[in-house]
């Protein structure tokens, strides 16, 4: 893995050179009221209106109001039809979806009690009222069950506050949320199997790698093909797996796509390509 990793530390550290190469080039830039500012009076006239402009002044001299950048306007508490859900209202779906028995039957992605929360989206409105004006406003609320796999939605009705639905699913695996990234980082970087990823890091910057946060990460869903080896992967789909891609803050990306993170089993794998 080291070598494969250099290599491609290789090409980044090529193309950042490139990069910078590219931008050593100088652009000459004519402002306004310069070009041609000696040919007549008109033009140096101009020329020292902008320059009084500039200073915040007026072409009297007189200062000038200095500009305002006004604010956002609040956002109302609650939206109307298929306006995009505000904060208060995914905050409160939030709350009313996840009952009593969902919390204390669940487990989140660092096996503590209560589901792992994905997302919260505008619900798509009934068959019956796509043409109704007036139809009542419902947010879908996910969830994954890490106890057993299982992927909960939570229909909430704004106008009730009830749920309205609850659909659950085996085998359905959404993007990861940022807590699960950063779980799956915490898993690799306990795990033996990081230690090329750590020896790169020291690499690139001269220090020790012991936390998520000292990476940017994107994460991937990884879902098992037939025949994968080694067998531990064959669970991947059912069981909720990711890859990462790590970059050094600042700094080039690190290669560990044969390291799988089997956030369910909790237990990190590398992929036999022999």
């Amino acid at each position: 893995m080291r070598t494969i990793v250099h290599r491609h530390l290789g090409k980044v550290v090529a193309g950042a050179a490139i990069a910078v190469a590219s931008t050593a080039v100088m652009v000459g830039v004519t402002l306004p009221g310069t070009a041609g500012a000696d040919e007549t009076g008109g033009n140096k006239a101009g020329g020292q209106a902008a320059a009084a402009q500039q200073l915040g002044q007026d072409e009297q001299g007189a200062a000038v109001a200095p500009g305002v950048v006004e604010e956002a306007p609040a956002e109302g508490d609650e939206g109307k039809g298929r306006d995009p859900l505000t904060d208060d209202e995914m905050e409160r779906v939030a709350k009313l979806s996840l009952n009593r028995q969902l919390f204390n039957a669940s487990e989140d992605v660092d096996g503590d009690r209560g589901p792992q929360q994905l997302g919260v989206e505008l619900a798509e409105p009934e068959a019956s009222e796509l043409d109704d004006p007036n139809a009542p406003r419902r947010a879908d609320v996910t969830y994954y069950d890490y106890k057993d796999d299982t992927l909960v939605t939570r229909t909430v009705n704004l106008d009730t506050g009830k749920v309205e639905q609850t659909s659950t699913h085996r085998g359905v695996q959404p993007p990861l949320s940022r807590a699960e990234a950063t779980e799956a980082a915490r898993l690799l970087l306990a795990d033996p199997l990081s230690a090329g990823l750590k020896g790169d890091y020291k690499d690139a910057t001269g220090k020790e790698l012991t936390s998520p946060d000292q990476l940017q990460l994107n994460s991937m869903i990884f879902k098992a093909d037939p025949g994968i080896r080694p067998a531990a992967l064959a669970a991947c789909g059912e069981h909720r797996c990711a890859t990462l891609s790590p970059k050094v803050t600042n700094g080039p990306w690190i290669d560990t796509r044969d390291l799988v993170i089997d956030l369910s089993a909790r237990k990190v794998v590398e992929i036999d390509r022999g």
